[in-house]
């Protein structure tokens, strides 16, 4: 009668000359494995050290993990991304869901991944060198899943006369684009930046002042 196996022992650990930091571990009696260094290391697969086999999915998964784990800081080395990105990233990579959310709590453990900051950052870069407004800046954050209070919170921190002069820096450049009586170019510019997110009121108050900029200089020449 066949004894049952439920263990196995490695009997070879050889470097993967093609990846960096990974490891083949050879059993006596089960398929080989291609782990990450960590992983070998957090199990003790060792030469010599005796296995489960119902422990072998444990490992694979563990290195699945750090596989995905892996790809994300790759990702992340790019520029900051959101939850939401790295899980479609990821998801597209063709890892588990479980995998992937454990992955995305650790990164946000270790603040590689906090949509809060990310908010914040993104609205103040296309505000201030973009000259975006807020409801195009909110519409972009959405879409790329930050929760509805992180982008709440980042707009409340958005000074409105802040945010006028971002229009108004737009409202320069798309005056001198525009041309006709007065009156025409004000509703053009303001329309504009309304199209840009800016509020009712400020894309208005920034077209002004660009009307009251060019009627000024006329005056002086």
């Amino acid at each position: 009668m066949e004894e049952n196996r439920d263990t196995t022992v490695i009997v070879r650990v050889e470097k993967d000359e093609q990846q960096s930091r990974r490891y083949q571990i050879y059993f006596e009696h089960a398929a080989p494995l291609n782990v990450h260094e960590d992983v070998m290391v957090k199990y003790r697969l060792l030469k010599g050290a005796e296995v489960s086999l119902s422990f072998m999915e444990e490992i694979i998964r563990a290195d699945e993990k750090n596989k995905a784990y892996v790809h994300s800081l790759k990702y992340l080395q790019r520029k900051p991304r959101t939850r939401v990105e790295l899980f479609r990233y990821l998801s597209q990579k063709g890892y588990e869901a479980e995998i992937i959310e454990n992955v995305l709590d650790q990164l946000e453990q270790e603040w590689l991944v906090n949509d809060a900051s990310y908010a914040e950052a993104w609205l103040s870069q296309r505000v201030f060198r973009h000259h975006k407004g807020r409801r195009l800046v909110q519409q972009e954050l959405k879409q790329k899943g930050v929760h509805a209070a992180h982008i709440v919170k980042a707009l409340e921190g958005l000074d409105p006369e802040e945010e006028l002069e971002s229009a108004i820096a737009a409202a320069r450049k798309k005056w001198r684009q525009t041309s006709g009586e007065h009156y025409l170019r004000k509703q053009k510019v303001a329309a504009f930046l309304a199209r840009r997110g800016y509020p009712n009121g400020i894309a208005r108050q920034a077209a002004q002042q660009a009307a009251t900029e060019e009627q000024d200089n006329e005056w002086v020449e």
